[in-house]
């Protein structure tokens, strides 16, 4: 009985969604491509705006850094009181918050030099973290609450659209930058997020939900729970620590232009977007292979790290077809790590 329950889930999800599950899929496809085209057009000048403002490379790094942090905390307290917020409410909010920060951080440049430039990037910067937090954590939410039998496939669909997003995000910024300076693509972005405001509130349907009686705290209990959270951690670390230096890396090692260097970050997000449905589909059809997926992931970002660069230790010098090949490997091997976490910290909790 349950195999054959099993079955006709599949076989629904193949050939017939409901108007809700369409229409939520939209919307979240929404969210993720705006929210991450416009997290990823730092990468390709900012950081070297930033040294021009007086930042040193370990204020660049906390500026990156303050946004993680402000997720963090954000995610966690936002999961918290879904229920009694409303996880519409929370999405289109977050992406509103996210617009206005998008817009400001475009006019940073107007600003002075040294401190003052300094204090209002992570003032910015942390509010925008708390948008995003409150938009990626409704969606999450959402997604497992309409889609609970494909939720692997679901997610990795969508990465196909937050793929997208940190595609677009490295080129057409640094293309941009180039052309008209500093504040347009801020603008343009951060108006297209604003669109995706009213979109979304005309788009998405309400959901009704329970509020957990359970602590997160207890979630921390389960050693598998804590394993996938290091997992997720790690992962986190990596991405963030290519956000503050590579552009910079590669400007300074390679002689190469913003818009040179956003082309290049194209090697990183490319193979994360073709590989995420491929990966979320495997992994709900044969569930038993996600510890080996991201077993296997996370030795492959590893030995992609090691290489990037590549590390003293090795004593090779690092070709610039060594770094676009590193990255690949490393935006494959991130969609076998990262897609599994979701479907399996729901099947141990």
């Amino acid at each position: 009985a349950t195999s054959l329950t099993d079955w006709t889930n599949r076989e629904l999800w193949s050939y017939r969604m409901t108007r809700q599950q369409i229409l939520t899929l939209i919307s979240i496809a929404s969210v993720n491509f705006s929210s991450m085209i416009c997290y990823s057009i730092l990468g390709p000048f900012f950081p070297n705006e930033a040294v021009k403002k007086g930042a040193s490379q370990t204020d660049i790094g906390l500026i990156f850094g303050c946004y993680a942090v402000c997720n963090l905390i954000g995610s966690l307290i936002l999961g918290k009181y879904i229920v009694q917020i409303g996880a519409k409410f929370m999405l289109v909010t977050g992406l509103f918050v996210s617009s206005g920060c998008t817009i400001l951080f475009g006019l940073l440049d107007r600003v002075p030099a040294g401190p003052p430039f300094i204090a209002l990037c992570f003032i910015v910067r942390s509010i925008d973290a708390l948008g995003f937090a409150a938009a990626m954590t409704s969606s999450f939410a959402m997604t497992a609450k309409i889609f609970p039998n494909n939720v692997a496939t679901v997610l990795g669909s969508l990465e196909i659209f937050t793929g997208l997003g940190l595609i677009l995000g490295p080129p057409v910024g640094g293309w941009f930058y180039q052309s008209f300076g500093y504040e347009v693509p801020f603008m343009l972005l951060g108006c297209f997020l604003l669109i995706m405001v009213p979109f979304n509130i005309y788009v998405l349907p309400t959901i009704d939900a329970d509020a957990s009686k359970d602590s997160f705290f207890r979630l921390l209990t389960n050693v598998k729970i804590l394993l996938i959270c290091y997992l997720i951690f790690t992962l986190s670390a990596g991405l963030g620590f290519l956000d503050a230096t590579l552009s910079l890396f590669a400007i300074e090692k390679f002689n190469l232009s913003p818009g040179y260097v956003g082309l290049i970050m194209l090697g990183l997000s490319l193979p994360y977007c073709l590989a995420s449905p491929l990966m979320g589909y495997f992994v709900d059809k044969y569930p038993a292979t996600r510890s080996w997926f991201m077993v296997t992931g996370g030795l492959a970002t590893g030995l992609g790290f090691c290489l990037l660069g590549p590390a003293p230790f090795l004593n090779i010098s690092g070709p610039l077809w060594l770094l676009v090949i590193m990255l690949g490997v490393i935006g494959f091997s991130l969609g076998m790590t990262a897609l599994p976490t979701f479907p399996e910290i729901i099947t141990c909790v």
